[in-house]
Parts: C-alpha cells; sequence; structure tokens
C-alpha cells in the first residue's frame, strides 16, 4: 500500500484525480440510454432489434468522436479539449430533458450522448501525463477507473426515472456534470509531455500494424465491457423478467467488477507485464462468453458476468499500460484512435445479442460469437508479442528500463 501511494505521488495526483472524475462522469452520461433501457423500450414499444440500436447508437458516436477529440487536445491542451467537451454535454443533457419525445429522438439523443463517450484518450492522456513511464500503467488505470460511471448510471437512472420519469434523467445529469467541469478548472495542470509534431506524425498510428492490433483487443476489452453494460438491463429484464430498477442493479453488480479492477490491471500489467495480463485476460473471456451461452440460471449468469466484467475491466488496465511504451510522444491521439476503433465493438455486441434473440430465440448465438472473437484475438496475441519484445517492449510486456524510447525502434 505504501508503494501504491509513493507511485501516485510520484506525479501530479490532483490532475490524476480530476481525470478520473471527468472520465467518470462522462462514462455515467455516455451509457445513461443503456441503463434507461427497460423503460425506454416499454415507452416505445421497442423489439428486440430496436433496443439492441437504441442501445448502441451512443456507443458507436462516442467511438467515432474520441479520435477527433484526441487530435484537437494535442493542439488546444488535454484540459482545455475536457473543458469543451463538458460544456457540450451539458448542453446535450438540456436537449435531452427538454425535447426528446420519440423513438427517433432517442437515437439522436444517442448521438449526443456520444460526446460524452469521446473522452476516453484525452482522460487516460491527461492523468497518466505527469507520471514516469514505470508507474504509466498505473496511473491510466487509476484515471481509466472513472468507467465506474456506469455504476453510477445503474443506480441511480433506473430509480429516478422509475420516480419522476426518464426525462429528469438528463436533466439531473446537466446538474452534476458541473461537479467535474468545477474540478478540472480548479485542480487539473497540462502535463508536461507533449511534442511537437506534425499533424502526419499525430495520425501515424492509424496506419501502423500495431495499432490496428491494439485495436483488436480493446474490441473484446472495452467492447465487451461498454456493450455488455448498455445491453444487460434490457437481458436483465427481457430474459428473468425482473423489474426494470432490479435490471439496473443487477447489471451494476457486474459493473462494479470491471470498473474497480482496471486500476488493479494497470498495476498488475506494470508488474509482470501487459502482454502476460492480457493473455490471462482473453482466456477468462472466452470461458465466460460460452459457459454463458448455455444460458445459465439468474444467479449464475450474475456470477458469471462478474467474473467477466472483472477480467474485461483488467484487460483494459493492462492494455494501456502498453500504449505509452509504444507512442510516448502522442499517448492521447493513440489511446484515442485505439478507444475509437476498439469501443465500435460495443457498439456491435448489443446488436449481435439482439438479432440473436430476434432471429434464433435466444442469446446464445450472440456469446458463441463473441467468444470465438476473443479466441482468435488471443492466437493474434501471441503471434504479435513475439515482434513487439524484439523492438519495444521488454519480455512479456514489462518495461526494458527506465530510459527506454520505443518510438526510435519500432518503425
Amino acid at each position: 500500500m505504501a508503494n501504491l501511494r509513493q507511485a501516485v505521488k510520484s506525479g501530479h495526483w490532483p490532475t490524476l484525480f480530476a481525470a478520473f472524475l471527468y472520465f467518470d462522469f462522462c462514462f455515467s452520461v455516455w451509457v445513461l440510454n443503456g441503463a434507461m433501457g427497460p423503460f425506454l423500450t416499454q415507452s416505445f414499444n421497442l423489439s428486440p432489434s430496436q433496443t439492441g440500436l437504441m442501445v448502441s447508437i451512443p456507443t458507436l458516436a462516442g467511438a467515432l468522436m474520441r479520435f477527433p477529440l484526441g487530435v484537437l487536445s494535442q493542439y488546444i491542451g488535454r484540459k482545455n479539449a475536457a473543458l469543451v467537451e463538458m460544456i457540450l454535454i451539458i448542453v446535450a443533457m438540456l436537449y435531452g430533458w427538454l425535447f426528446v419525445t420519440s423513438f427517433n429522438d432517442v437515437l439522436a439523443m444517442g448521438v449526443l450522448l456520444g460526446i460524452a463517450g469521446a473522452s476516453f484518450g484525452v482522460a487516460l492522456s491527461l492523468g497518466a501525463g505527469w507520471y514516469s513511464v514505470e508507474h504509466k500503467g498505473l496511473a491510466m488505470g487509476i484515471a481509466g477507473a472513472g468507467n465506474a460511471g456506469t455504476v453510477v448510471a445503474l443506480l441511480l437512472a433506473p430509480p429516478v426515472a422509475q420516480a419522476y420519469g426518464w426525462h429528469a434523467v438528463y436533466a439531473w445529469s446537466a446538474v452534476v456534470m458541473l461537479i467535474p467541469l468545477i474540478v478540472m478548472i480548479t485542480m487539473a495542470k497540462e502535463p508536461p509531455d507533449t511534442m511537437h509534431q506534425s499533424l502526419r506524425e499525430h495520425l501515424s498510428c492509424l496506419w501502423e500494424r500495431d495499432g490496428w492490433s491494439f485495436n483488436l483487443i480493446y474490441i473484446i476489452t472495452f467492447g465487451g465491457f461498454i456493450g455488455l453494460s448498455t445491453f444487460l438491463p434490457s437481458f436483465f429484464f427481457s430474459e428473468f423478467h425482473v423489474t426494470k430498477v432490479e435490471a439496473g442493479w443487477l447489471t451494476m453488480l457486474a459493473a462494479i467488477m470491471g470498473s474497480g479492477i482496471r486500476a488493479v490491471g494497470g498495476l498488475a500489467a506494470d508488474r509482470v507485464g501487459g502482454i502476460a495480463a492480457l493473455c490471462v485476460v482473453l482466456i477468462a473471456a472466452v470461458g465466460c462468453f460460452l459457459a454463458l451461452s448455455t444460458q445459465p440460471s439468474l444467479v449464475v449468469s450474475t456470477v458469471l458476468f462478474m467474473i467477466c466484467f472483472a477480467a474485461l475491466g483488467a484487460g483494459n488496465g493492462a492494455l494501456f499500460q502498453l500504449v505509452p511504451l509504444r507512442w510516448p510522444g502522442n499517448t492521447a491521439v493513440a489511446a484515442s484512435m485505439i478507444g475509437e476503433i476498439g469501443a465500435l465493438g460495443g457498439a456491435i455486441l448489443p446488436n449481435v445479442m439482439g438479432f440473436s434473440k430476434q432471429w434464433t430465440g435466444s442469446f446464445a448465438t450472440g456469446f458463441i460469437s463473441y467468444a470465438a472473437l476473443s479466441g482468435f484475438v488471443l492466437i493474434g496475441l501471441t503471434l504479435w508479442q513475439r515482434r513487439w519484445t524484439r523492438s519495444w517492449v521488454g519480455p512479456w510486456g514489462r518495461v526494458a528500463q527506465p530510459d527506454y524510447t520505443p518510438s526510435l525502434v519500432a518503425r
């Protein structure tokens, strides 16, 4: 514990805290439609495929907005980019409160919720920018643990929607977004790790093989996390006939595991290496998805989802231990690109599940599909790591030495 406190204090911890809070509140807004899925489904009498589309739109929109925000942050600063984003989110929440009255409006609102989902690369790079390479995995894990916003949304949105109507959830979200906005203004400082590069250099990660390898891994880890977070309330409600509030709380139990363990995944990656941690994560994901395809009971399903979320959350932390080693000069852009492409997995999963239920009568085919994809990526990782450990990182993804400069040897 003393070593953990020392590692956190080795950088600018107020900025790390502000980045965590910023990501946490943005994440809670991003998944609002998923948390309110049973209410919206019932209000507009949606089919399973329409519900899948509704909860996937914010994920898709957020994924597409991540990379542009990451690039913008390299020019106006990560703190300024975060402030602009939070102001836009407040405006979007007011729109949801006052103007959303039809299913098409809900889909449009999903696009606006995507603004909140763009925060990922900026938050992680801002939070970890003050830390040395030996502690970046932990710092990025702490900042990334802001995906605990899923838990906040699942805990609070259903009761508020039940008591005051689902429109009120958007109004309350506009008010609470003032908290991270004020904290960011008063506590955060722009990190000194920005390198002056051309736009082409900033965008170079788009066409590098390593970037696309990272994308595939992140489709499983974060794509699985956000996809399940938005899909599970509707899954529990339709599959086990629990109440809408209970569906949110059951999802919250699983999401707590994934959110809380992200920092642990980053810390473990600092110790044993990100590649080693990711291998364990992918094996666990394959096992959980296959077990869920057998359609177990409510209790067993909840436990399996908790294990699955824990593995995926640890994988998110482990993957981003590797990102600043591979792209030390433009981590925000690389993280945003990986977050953008990887998060598309979160948009795919609810649709796959919705169509699986509508076409086959069960969700089994959807779970089997994700198990197969996880296994494919695991095989890929075992092949990619041979090249990585010969060029820019140490064995199993550990830092080779304190002054290692992977950008010079990874081309």
